[in-house]
Parts: C-alpha cells; structure tokens; sequence
C-alpha cells in the first residue's frame, strides 16, 4: 500500500451572518503570493452578497450594541486568545500574502492579536473619555453618552492584509456597531481566515461580515445602501475614495477618508470615536429654592 496522499486544498468562503457561504454569483478569483505562485481560489464577491451581508449586520446590530461595554472587551479578547492559538496558520498566510519573511510576517501577526488586546481594553473606558456630565444654567440635569453608529462598511487597507485589516476592523466592533469589511483585493485568504476565528470566539453572527473580491464591484452599492450609516475609506485608491463619497452623501453617511497611516504604530482613539454618536440627556433635578435642590 502507498503512502502517497493527495494534499487537502482549503476552501476560503466569504463570512456572513456567523456563516461561511459562497458567492452567490458562484464565482472565484485566483490568488498568489509575491512570486505569481497559485495559492488558492478566493470568492469573488457580487453586489448581491454586500446586500446580504448589510441584512445580516443590521439584524445584529440591536444585541450587540446593547451588550454591556464589559462583555464586547471579553470578547474582543476572547478573539486574541483564539487567534494566539493558531498563530503559526497566520504566520504562513501574511507570509504568503505580503511576500515577508517569517519572521516579520510573525511581527504583524503579534501585533493584529495585541491590537485586538488593545481594543478590548478600550471598550469600558471610551465613554469616559468622550462623554461627560455638561454644565447647564438650570435645574437640570445634563449628560453626554457615547452610542455606536451602526452598520458600518470598510474598504479594508490592500497593502497591509492582516493588521491593517484588524486595525479597521477592531475600532469599529469594539464601539459597538456592526461591519462589512471588503478584504484586501489581492491579499484575502488572512482576511477569510479570521472569519473562522471569529465564528469560534463568542462574537454573534453578523457583527463582523468578511467579503473578497473587487471593491470597485462591491463597494459602491454598500456606500449607496440606504442601511449604512457610515464607511471608512482606508483601502480605497483616490478615484474609487471620490466616487464612495460622492454615493454616501445621500444619506448623509459618515465617512472616514483614506489617509497615510503606519499600521504598526500604536493607535490613538480615532477610528474608535470616527464611529460614534454623542447622545445629550436632559433630565430634571427637580425645584430649586433657597436651599438648593430637592434631590
């Protein structure tokens, strides 16, 4: 008997919803390491999925915004932990996909899962950096909240396919909204990975929703979409960054354009607090005489 054996070849899939299907279209792309070399067929998105994927980050959007700020940071690190586990898989995919060495390809892996760290440590905290209780000339009450935007979708950066991707990723879950993220073009099998690791991680499903393909197909009808309240515009070139702006103004989404940004650097507050609303509260302190408040 032979021991020869054919190998067991991957089959990436998009994540949507908390599930892995394919391309509605049933379409795939092939794609390669630095050197041309095959890697494997990747989904190649269609318009249609992007819609599926704004119905299932919108019905997700309730629970997890609702989630206690203590909760979202145990599950942001719940995801560190799962992806420190399969460490030695992303090494090989960031070095495949960005033609690095090993070892630097294991310096950009330590640093997605420190910066999933990062984040969940911000999830308890960042509302008392950006609200606060206001001054008011009454008898009132007058506080200030941070609440999560909503359905957000991402033009992940195309350079930088694992923590770049993180990096966008991260700030925007971890202040409770949902996101649709277009991976790197090039560059996706460390992008639909993570999606095994999130499916595994105690996230609910359609919080994170993982698209490949071409984000000039897909990423105008998700900046056009009526149910998407912003968009980030790290990965987008300046003409396809124009037309995205151009179809988000039309209900008024928010939009983060694209900027220089060096990924390994430790990041501020920013893309955290690009996604969040200022909620004001006014409530009555009830009458005032001479003595002061009745409360």
């Amino acid at each position: 008997m032979s021991d020869a054996r054919l190998s067991v070849l991957k089959t990436y899939k998009l994540f949507v919803g908390g599930k892995f299907p394919r391309s509605e279209s049933g379409r795939v792309y092939e794609v390669t390491d630095s050197k041309g070399k095959w890697l494997a067929n990747a989904p190649l998105s269609s318009r249609k999925d992007a819609r599926d994927a704004v119905v299932a980050a919108r019905k997700a959007t309730g629970g997890w915004a609702g989630a206690t700020a203590y909760n979202r940071g145990q599950i942001l690190y719940r995801i560190a932990e799962m992806l420190e586990g399969r460490r030695d898989q992303f090494i090989g995919e960031v070095a495949d996909a960005e033609g690095l060495s090993k070892s630097k390809a294991a310096a950009q892996v330590d640093a997605a899962i420190d910066r999933w760290v990062w984040y969940a440590g911000w999830t308890d905290k960042i509302a008392q950096v950006v609200g606060g209780t206001n001054p008011v000339a009454g008898p009132f009450f007058n506080v200030s909240s941070p609440e999560p935007t909503g359905v957000v979708a991402v033009v992940a950066p195309q350079e930088s396919s694992f923590l770049g991707l993180v990096s966008v990723i991260a700030p925007v879950i971890a202040g409770g909204n949902a996101v649709i993220v277009i991976a790197s073009e090039a560059s996706p099998l460390p992008a639909l990975s993570l999606g095994e690791v999130l499916a595994t991680s105690d996230l609910p499903g359609g919080v994170v929703n993982i698209l490949s393909g071409r984000a000039a197909e897909i990423a105008p009808s998700l900046a056009a979409h009526q149910d998407v309240n912003a968009i980030d515009l790290a990965g987008a070139d300046a003409e396809l960054a124009k037309a995205l702006e151009i179809a988000a103004a039309d209900n008024l989404k928010r939009v983060l354009r694209p900027q220089p940004v060096d990924w390994s650097a430790t990041p501020g507050t920013d893309r955290l607090t690009a996604f969040l609303e200022t909620k004001t509260v006014w409530h009555p302190t009830g009458s005032l005489g001479a003595g002061g408040s009745s409360y």
